[in-house]
């Protein structure tokens, strides 16, 4: 049975916020997110138990712990919720994962914020530009916090464009912030414009992001290194958003 187990009760939380970092273009949803809950030392709340998931178990560097691939993590005292995930969701199974953490979602009323990558090939020192949209009443809040609107027509595919859709099937407050990221390489640089631009101001928290520009330095110059190392994921199984033009 599809179903959120939380495993950490004493954490209270109230109408809180999630940050989602599944597996995406340029990895930027999951840097961004491991980096929050890095960040913020977050308590390992809850394990993801929904249909398609793949049964493995993770585990860190110096433990003996094991736990499932997508987690949820928490902060009572920031009333944020995380999304962590260390595997990508098939296409097969997006519909019903969305369904399954959407379910979560709404009887907890969590806002989410879901994370995407637009592919680009960016020149040295460009910064990436970030836009925002939303469903339910949300697109406000992008306003206030001058988070751009899409310059031109597109569609956010993979699982969390699944989430995306199911968000507003059920008029559920959500936002999805798409920022330009390299198509090939786990790009730091965007995952910092997400946080610094993006996650920050919605959330109303402050985030120190030195760690992903040292590491957007350090990546800048193994990028021949990292692509023979990176395998390739199926398109349908990575979330990003891409441009809808017609007479393609």
């Amino acid at each position: 049975m599809a179903r959120v187990n939380v495993v950490a009760d004493e954490v209270s939380l109230d109408e809180p916020t999630l940050v989602e970092g599944l597996p995406g273009v340029g990895l930027v949803g999951k840097l961004a997110t491991d980096h929050v809950v890095d960040q913020f030392d977050m308590t390992y709340y809850a394990s993801i138990d929904c249909e398609g998931l793949p049964r493995i178990s993770v585990y860190e560097a110096g433990s003996r712990t094991v736990r499932p691939p997508v987690r949820l993590y928490a902060d009572a005292d920031r009333d944020l919720v995380a999304l962590q995930s260390d595997v990508p969701v098939s296409a097969s199974a997006a519909s019903e994962f969305a369904s399954c953490v959407t379910d979560w979602l709404v009887d907890r009323d969590v806002t989410p914020i879901y994370l995407s990558g637009l592919p680009k090939e960016k020149e040295p020192g460009e910064i990436p530009s970030l836009y925002g949209v939303a469903t339910g009443d949300a697109g406000g809040r992008l306003d206030d916090h001058g988070v751009g609107s899409p310059p031109e027509r597109g569609a956010i595919s993979g699982p969390t464009g699944a989430l995306l859709h199911e968000a507003a099937a059920r008029d559920h407050d959500a936002y999805a912030l798409v920022v330009e990221s390299d198509p090939q390489f786990p790009d730091p640089e965007a995952a910092h414009i997400l946080i610094e631009n993006g996650i920050a101001p919605l959330t109303d928290l402050d985030v120190a992001t030195d760690h992903l520009v040292e590491r957007a330095e350090e990546i800048s110059e193994q990028k021949e290194q990292l692509a023979q190392r990176m395998g390739e994921a199926e398109t349908d199984e990575s979330s990003q958003a891409q441009p809808l033009r017609m007479f393609q």
